[in-house]
């Protein structure tokens, strides 16, 4: 079990935690008075961990995960046979809405999961900020504020257009992305200074800060129509040059069952199985037969799994293209008896009644996908094998994830350098982006082009959460893949407004707008 100072405080913040209600217009009670506040300071420092349990379910099925992943060319949910249809929504979001016949894709379960959770988690921080032992000091409401920006800023990115509170019970109203833009800039310049540099594993600290501030000038220029790189390269060089963080040597130690502490995280999501569940990618990708590759407690659901191309992406001998589960699968320890000295490994079975499947009943799982639906074979498709699945897990990892580390904010500094000098191929940031590839076998670029760049990003941050923000920053988001033709419709580079907020907020002053196209 880890050890860190994040997991005592969860059982004393669930407690503080009230039911969030994403309809903002609604006058939200609050549970705690002034005589169930906690008051010693270990109790208010512990509360300010229930707006974190929101980002628990960030990186399971149907949340933040979901909507960055399966809409783009690096993964996706066949429709096998029976399984994994689910109303079609999970191949309507990985076609854009194309290959499915979907009446009203704003009802998706997916697009609610990740707007609810947001602010929900939002409104626990704006809950807090006001309460006594906390209202007092001012690093404790930086802490505060500068996680809500992290909510504010992935329903930024996501679906543009949202409505903005920073008080209990207040709506502003629908905000566009560059009113957002504005406020999260604001919000970060004045609160991320005031927190602390010293390490606080899975809280926010202010090289946590810098790193959302990284992203938001990065992307500046698709939320408001400014570019805004200096900012993104100075933020990032404050964490290069400042943060004492460093590139692991081995790449899949940054994943690991044991992560926790990995030199290069700036912030990580400190799950674990018994504590802080919520993590459970090996349920999510692998074969139903896996369970006896890995003596997984509960039998997974076969559905995530890559793209044949993205996974063709990697050269041979890229390290990095172990992520991928690929191939005959075996037992974890069986072994069948050949001959009195020979012995091999005991192959796991797969479908034997699916008599279609070419590779017959051992589990073979292949980079190829023979169709996206409606009968695609339940063994194919390379499954996402980046974090480590420990033999004997249980459906929730002990792997934390990292939200932000410094081979990724590396690659944005380098990126930046490249879009202010129009030039791929600028010695200062081609030199960032081969620090990073060191360490997989690969040789250094000599040159880059936007593409290349974008290539590489997807083979060093696959499964981390950031593919569709990166290919909409690109402009590939709406390019062609597998399972998806290309399309020339721009608003799909925004989510649409879940039809449960635009219903529940019908006829009020603040009433939601769908956003345009859907």
């Amino acid at each position: 079990m880890k050890r860190v100072n994040f997991l005592p405080t969860i059982l004393l913040s669930a407690g503080l935690v009230a039911v969030s209600c994403t309809n903002l217009d609604e006058n939200l009670k609050d549970t705690l008075t002034p005589a169930n506040f906690p008051k010693s300071p270990t109790e208010i420092d512990a509360s300010l961990v229930a707006p974190y349990t929101n980002l628990y379910n960030n990186y399971g099925h149907n949340g933040f995960f979901t909507l960055q992943e399966i809409t783009t060319d690096e993964a996706m949910i066949p429709q096998r046979g029976g399984d994994w249809y689910d109303g079609g929504q999970p191949q309507a979001l990985h076609s854009h809405f194309q290959t499915v016949s979907i009446a009203k894709p704003e009802g998706f379960d997916a697009f609610s999961g990740t707007w609810n959770n947001a602010y929900a988690g939002i409104s626990a921080a704006n809950r807090l900020i006001v309460q006594p032992g906390i209202a007092e000091n001012p690093a404790k409401v930086a802490e505060l504020k500068v996680l809500r920006a992290w909510y504010y800023f992935y329903l930024l990115d996501g679906f543009g257009n949202i409505p903005l509170s920073t008080k209990l019970g207040e709506n502003q109203g629908q905000k566009t992305p560059a009113d957002i833009y504005a406020f999260l800039d604001a919000e970060l310049t004045t609160n991320v200074p005031l927190l602390t540099k010293a390490a606080n594993y899975g809280r926010l600290t202010y090289w946590a800060g810098r790193a959302i501030q990284v992203k938001l000038y990065l992307n500046a220029q698709t939320y408001t129509g400014t570019a805004q790189y200096d900012k993104a390269i100075a933020a990032a060089d404050d964490i290069i040059n400042n943060g004492g963080f460093g590139l692991e040597p081995n790449y899949f130690d940054i994943f690991s069952a044991s992560n926790n502490g990995s030199k290069e995280h700036i912030w990580a999501i400190p799950f674990d199985r018994a504590y802080v569940q919520g993590f459970n990618l090996p349920q999510m990708t692998l074969h139903y037969g896996s369970q006896a590759t890995y003596k997984l407690q509960q039998q997974p659901w076969n559905g995530y799994c890559s793209l044949e191309d993205f996974y063709n992406s990697y050269n041979a001998g890229d390290k990095r293209k172990n992520a991928f589960i690929v191939g005959q699968q075996y037992a974890a320890d069986g072994v069948t008896k050949i001959t009195d000295d020979s012995y091999e490994k005991t192959q796991v079975t797969g479908d034997v009644n699916n008599t279609i499947d070419p590779d017959g009943a051992p589990l073979n799982f292949t980079p190829k996908v023979n169709e996206f639906l409606p009968n695609a074979l339940r063994q194919s498709g390379v499954r996402l094998g980046k974090f480590q699945f420990a033999i004997g897990a249980t459906p929730n990892l002990d792997n934390d994830f990292p939200v932000f580390r410094l081979g990724a904010i590396m690659l944005d500094k380098a990126e930046a350098i490249f879009r202010k000098s129009s030039n791929f191929s600028d010695p200062t940031g081609l030199a960032l982006v081969n620090q990073v590839r060191a360490r997989t076998g690969m040789p250094n670029y000599a040159s880059l082009t936007s593409d290349e760049l974008l290539a590489e990003r997807g083979r060093e941050l696959f499964s981390e959460a950031w593919r569709r923000n990166d290919l909409v920053r690109f402009g590939k988001y709406l390019a062609p893949w597998f399972g998806k033709p290309a399309t020339d419709d721009a608003h799909i580079n925004l989510f649409p407004v879940p039809l449960s907020q635009i219903t529940a907020t019908a006829g009020s002053a603040t009433a939601l707008k769908q956003n345009a196209g859907y």
